[in-house]
């Protein structure tokens, strides 16, 4: 089944491209695809409005690249667990508990999350 990979960069690099599928070098958490097109299809307004990077820091976007790699950065991940927390407590889906975990954990440490999308 497709998924979504969620990890944390340990040390974030301005101007390096993340292009490469690397989910066990960020200890990346997996969203089955079903899961996340569901958040998507309930929260796509606030999902917009979270401000992240395609690949590398010179190339902001808003929301997941649902089929490539996103950066988000420290101060955007407040607005994404709300919104996962808020899309879980109608999922309740054990694979949004671990995603709100590692967001919580990357919060904590003030460290980009990468997504890498179907």
């Amino acid at each position: 089944m497709a998924k979504h990979d969620f990890g944390i960069l340990d040390q974030f690099e301005e101007n390096k491209w993340y292009q490469e599928y690397e989910p066990e070098k960020y200890n990346c958490v997996s969203v089955d695809m079903d899961v996340m097109d569901e958040v998507f299809s309930m929260y796509l307004e606030e999902m917009r409005q979270i401000k992240a990077f395609a690949c590398i820091s010179t190339q902001p976007i808003c929301g997941l690249e649902e089929s490539g790699i996103t950066l988000i950065p420290p101060y955007s991940l407040k607005s994404f667990c709300d919104v996962i927390t808020k899309a879980n407590r109608q999922i309740q889906s054990h694979q949004l508990i671990l995603l709100i975990d590692k967001i919580q954990e990357a919060m904590k440490n003030d460290k980009y999350l990468i997504h890498f999308g179907i």
